[in-house]
């Protein structure tokens, strides 16, 4: 479904990504962890069609995405990491917008955009503007954006930023749904739990570079460790969190004495 080969993007001569290669299959749901600054966003960016990489390319059905992009996007739904969306519009609008860029039928989007948003919460605020929403709501009319036009390859990036515990727990139920029904996922996390729970393969990045790509118990296993999140720290060589902890509390008492 999706193939990146041997992506690298440098800016200023500074390399964000080096030689980043993984599938996504269809039915697959494909973690991707790094710490902040690893190369993740960079690559997000590449695979949505958003950057052009300095070197390798990116595949959706066997045809580099670049050859056409408007055709790629049709199949394609995502979530960004930060819920960029027009204030003055209605979650109603929104969805229209959407799917007419889509080259959905009138019809069907009203259809569609009614139901999903019954279906997330938000028929009563269809109609009012997105100024007025809370994160949690804008973030769940990202969730019915990407969804609109039933996309093949689907990319979420912390998508569930700002939504509550109901909402989390519908997010993570909807994924498996999709998976089951043969979509391409492709979920960047920081909640490592539940990419463990979720994703059938991880793989981990760190300074542009993918460190691993295996399933959570065997990434844990061959690094005979007790959970993914312990493998991802030693993998990253993570700083000692708890030490650092120690140290702020004590720079704060000693400040008072």
């Amino acid at each position: 479904m999706l193939e990146v080969q041997n992506l690298s993007k440098s800016y200023r001569s500074i390399p964000a990504i080096q030689n980043v290669s993984f599938r996504v299959k269809a039915g697959e749901i494909v973690g991707y962890l790094g710490a902040n600054g690893s190369g993740k966003s960079t690559t997000v960016k590449i695979v949505t069609g958003l950057l052009r990489p300095s070197e390798g390319r990116v595949l959706f059905r066997g045809e580099d995405i670049r050859s056409d992009l408007p055709r790629y996007r049709k199949f394609l739904g995502y979530i960004p990491e930060e819920a960029h969306l027009y204030a003055y519009m209605s979650g109603m609008e929104y969805l229209q917008l959407v799917g007419r860029l889509r080259g959905m039928s009138e019809r069907s989007i009203a259809a569609k955009a009614n139901q999903l948003l019954r279906l997330l919460g938000l028929e009563s605020w269809r109609y009012s503007p997105m100024s007025l929403y809370s994160k949690g709501m804008r973030q769940r009319v990202l969730m019915a954006a990407s969804l609109m036009h039933n996309p093949e390859l689907l990319i979420f990036d912390e998508p569930l930023s700002g939504l509550d515990i109901l909402s989390a727990r519908l997010f993570k139920d909807l994924l498996q749904q999709l998976a089951a029904n043969g979509k391409a996922i492709l979920y960047i996390s920081h909640v490592l739990e539940i990419v463990e729970q979720l994703c059938n393969r991880v793989l981990v990045i760190s300074k542009g570079k993918i460190l691993a790509d295996a399933s959570p118990a065997e990434l844990a296993r061959t690094m005979r460790l007790a959970n993914l999140e312990k493998a991802f720290a030693q993998l990253v060589e993570q700083q000692d969190t708890l030490s650092i902890a120690r140290e702020l509390v004590e720079t704060v008492q000693a400040c008072d004495e």
